[in-house]
């Protein structure tokens, strides 16, 4: 377990049953992390925390409180394969709107967006930025704000653009069936170690400790394969959110890229942005590599308060 170097007193976890059959591999069961502001502290909504891969809520552990702090309601869950979550099998489950309709659920049976009476602001980075934005476009009710952080968007020109870029080729890699579970199998450390490095504008923040942490996580039976499904779906994402625009049209929801400014996709960030949105704005995290919340939580947190208070 890594280093508690972060607060936690006002968080409260859990773990709710979506869909399925409790205790059968089809179970769809949610950890989560929910943090409410201190009581004196005014109201001010619900911020929705959407991790990419290879982390977990974990990644959120230095900003979760701080955004609190600000008067939010913040929800961090493992999505479905991910850290504590259930780990059913089954493609299509880990298309990014079916993990969409997965967190639109959680937040219902945690009494967020009931009948309507609230909207959320959705903040998703890496794999997490593709689920949030199928939950913004699928959800436009439910959503006062999304934030789409250091992800290529499936169903983009800007996305068909860059997928087979070299700094992109674990998308290649990690489609490929059985062979990288095989390839990963007992070296998950080294293995995540290159992924997060080599990302990294910052790499000092992949500390021993943090490394234990998400070497014993995805040493879990199928937290590889869950992992790599989300990369296996992602031609059926591409299909789906084409069709989602071709149909629609960009979506009214009020979104920013957010980007780390040492990042080698901020170059696609307004680009892809402004194929899917109508209102949109460009903000970079400082210093940061890909791995925004870690490498620059400060200024994270910053540029979300910022942009987030605003809608």
């Amino acid at each position: 377990m890594a280093q508690k170097t972060f607060d936690t007193s006002r968080w409260a976890t859990g773990k709710k049953h979506l869909h399925g059959t409790p205790s059968t591999p089809d179970e769809v069961r949610y950890y989560y992390i929910d943090c409410l502001p201190s009581p004196s502290t005014p109201k001010k909504g619900t911020i929705l925390l959407i991790h990419g891969f290879p982390e977990t809520s974990f990644q959120w552990r230095h900003i979760i409180t701080p955004l609190s702090n600000e008067g939010y309601r913040v929800i961090a869950p493992d999505y479905r394969g991910a850290g504590h979550s259930s780990k059913p099998r089954g493609l299509e489950g880990y298309t990014k709107a079916s993990i969409a309709a997965d967190m639109v659920n959680l937040l219902e049976l945690l009494g967020v967006c009931e009948k309507g009476k609230e909207k959320v602001h959705v903040i998703g980075q890496d794999i997490g930025g593709m689920i949030a934005h199928s939950f913004a476009s699928r959800y436009p009710q439910m959503t006062a704000s999304v934030m789409l952080g250091e992800c290529p968007q499936p169903g983009t020109n800007a996305y068909s653009e860059i997928c087979h870029d070299d700094d992109l080729w674990h998308f290649t890699f990690h489609q490929q069936g059985d062979l990288p579970e095989l390839l990963i199998a007992g070296k998950e450390r080294e293995y995540l170690s290159h992924f997060y490095n080599r990302l990294s504008n910052r790499n000092e923040v992949w500390t021993p400790d943090v490394l234990d942490f998400y070497e014993e996580t995805f040493s879990q039976s199928g937290a590889i394969r869950c992992g790599l499904d989300l990369y296996r779906a992602f031609h059926m994402d591409h299909m789906q959110n084409y069709k989602f625009l071709r149909d629609n049209g960009k979506c009214n929801v009020p979104a920013c890229a957010l980007f780390g400014s040492e990042s080698a996709l901020l170059r696609v960030g307004q680009k892809q942005t402004e194929e899917l949105y109508q209102d949109v704005t460009i903000v970079t995290v400082e210093g940061s590599g890909h791995w925004t919340a870690s490498e620059n939580p400060v200024d994270f947190v910053d540029k979300v308060i910022e942009y987030i208070s605003h809608h």
